[in-house]
């Protein structure tokens, strides 16, 4: 009697094994590096996952000063022919490619560095439950943020950051 696997690509397939999804996350990330660098152009994040349209490919970049539509069609333009060369997805998928967008949530310490000089809302997680700060970000060292405030300047370890965005000023 023949026996029948069957095989999720999105899950772990063995303890600590990464999944396919994982697997193609990293190799876009490698494959799109020298293509962001040569604009001046560096990776924000790559999403990989079934929404209701289907597979998307969700490929997100940043330039000091702003990214333009025009960095976007030329990174999706690159990305689409290495992606047909290298053949990595096996399902049918969408590409996009973005900007973050101003009211994107900060919450890794590449996101406090690109950001340094701009007023964020954060929200921290205290003993006695939440805090809510406003201030400039400074720096960002060793997982603490600095940040300029009314009371002067604060440091807050990003562990303890629960929420964070930028206040967009008119």
């Amino acid at each position: 009697m023949p026996a029948f696997f069957i095989f999720d690509r999105g899950k772990l397939s063995r303890v600590g094994m990464p999944s396919l999804k994982d697997h193609i996350i990293e190799e876009i990330e490698r494959l799109i590096e020298p293509v962001l660098a040569e604009s001046f152009l560096e990776l924000v994040e790559v999403q990989f996952r079934q929404e209701p349209v289907g597979w998307v490919l969700r490929v997100i970049i940043y330039k000091q000063g702003g990214t333009s539509v025009d960095d976007c069609a030329k990174v999706s333009r690159q990305l689409s022919h290495l992606l047909d060369v290298e053949d990595l997805i096996p399902q049918k998928y969408s590409l996009e490619v973005s900007s973050p967008g101003l009211d994107r949530p900060l919450t890794t310490e590449r996101d406090f560095l690109r950001n340094r000089g701009e007023k964020v809302k954060l929200t921290l997680e205290t003993d006695g439950g939440y805090l809510t700060q406003i201030g400039v970000i400074q720096d960002v060292r060793e997982g603490m943020l600095e940040l300029k405030s009314d009371a002067g300047i604060l440091s807050y370890p990003l562990s303890s950051i629960s929420k964070a965005r930028l206040e967009i000023e008119f």
